[in-house]
């Protein structure tokens, strides 16, 4: 069987990059995987919320496979592909006749669907999943969204893969948090990957500055899609005890993780994502701190922290961040739990088996 591989990959900048580099060799040990062939036996079409997916996604509904649904919101996607009476269309072709007032405000108010919540609640997947012979999802919540817009289509959950790095030594680490003026007994935060409004990185500045006088400095990485974003937290950043990079390569995000004694993943509005760089996290037996949700149904209570969107949310975090500051025994214990819970469902070889199954159920459908 030859399977048809499409996918962004390195060096592309996007998670779903760095996932299929790790799976495609994977599934090479089952059967032919050719990258974006012209024709194959069965068709696997990683998609995401971006236009990097664009022509993976037109191709996955003129010529149907099974689709890795990596995000299973594709508001954002289709707000960038089609033009307004096509986006209009779209919407109706989801949601019925009576939402087109409805699909035509979103549209002409589209420069909020970065963190406004109706773009959230509204995913858009029909007409990718009814073309499909099956959707593979990461997380129970994206395969509630992939039922509720085609009930038919059949949905198979496989966690998302962890391939372990190579990480620095203790020593090694040791030094770098030294060249970075962080001591052994201080707790570093990490938030890592590209900056948007739905990463919450406003509240977790403000929770980081209102945990007040404590032990701990906060990491943030990566690029800020959101230039709005960026001149908003501009004046928390200057913070002195924050500390800012850009992109990180991946020898150097390992770095910096290896570094880190936290990691704060949070997402609101959700599109049900399973982020690869908080299972990553992890799985190398960090704690991580996420927003409470459906998503994490898999992960045992006590192998992270949640925290709820709301009122609270904030004085939530900055409590979880002080609490973690004064014990830092609790800290390495969520992350063994975690490191533990990773392993054992996230194998990479576990993962690409369920893709072979999947992939030899439904390659006639």
């Amino acid at each position: 069987m030859k399977v048809g591989f499409f996918s962004p990959l390195p060096p592309a900048s996007t998670g779903v990059a760095d996932y299929s580099a790790a799976l495609l060799p994977l599934l090479r040990e089952f059967a032919t995987v050719d990258v974006s062939p012209e024709k194959c036996d069965v068709a696997l079409y990683h998609v995401g919320n971006n236009g990097l997916h664009r022509e993976i996604y037109q191709r996955a509904i003129a010529r149907p496979g099974i689709v890795v649904l990596h995000d299973a919101v594709l508001q954002h996607l289709l707000l960038g592909t089609l033009d307004e009476d096509q986006y209009v269309e779209e919407f109706a072709y989801n949601y019925g006749e009576a939402s087109r007032a409805q699909g035509r405000q979103l549209w002409q108010q589209r420069a909020r669907s970065g963190a406004d919540a109706r773009y959230f609640a509204h995913p858009m997947l029909k007409r990718i999943a009814a073309a499909s012979s099956a959707i593979i999802v990461h997380n129970p919540a994206a395969a509630a969204l992939v039922h509720k817009h085609t009930p038919h289509t059949p949905v198979v959950e496989i966690p998302h893969l962890f391939e372990a790095p190579d990480l620095p030594s203790a020593e090694d680490t040791r030094l770098f948090r030294e060249s970075l003026g962080i001591g052994e007994q201080t707790l570093l935060i990490g938030t890592f990957g590209h900056q948007r409004e739905t990463k919450r990185l406003s509240v977790l500045l403000r929770a980081f500055e209102r945990a007040g006088r404590i032990d701990a400095r906060l990491l943030v990485s990566g690029d800020f899609v959101s230039r709005t974003l960026e001149s908003a937290v501009a004046p928390l950043l200057d913070h002195p005890r924050v500390l800012r990079t850009g992109y990180l390569p991946e020898a150097e995000l390992w770095r910096y993780a290896a570094a880190a004694d936290l990691c704060i993943n949070l997402r609101y509005p959700s599109a049900a994502e399973t982020s690869g760089i908080a299972i990553r996290m992890m799985g190398i037996g960090k704690p991580v701190i996420f927003t409470a949700g459906e998503a994490l149904d898999r992960i045992p209570e006590n192998a992270c922290l949640r925290v709820s969107v709301g009122s609270d949310e904030e004085e939530m975090l900055a409590g979880y961040i002080s609490w973690l500051a004064a014990n830092r025994s609790a800290a390495v214990a969520i992350g063994k739990r975690a490191a533990a819970h990773i392993r054992e469902h996230h194998a990479p070889e576990n993962v690409a088996r369920q893709y072979w199954e999947v992939l030899n159920k439904y390659r006639g459908s």
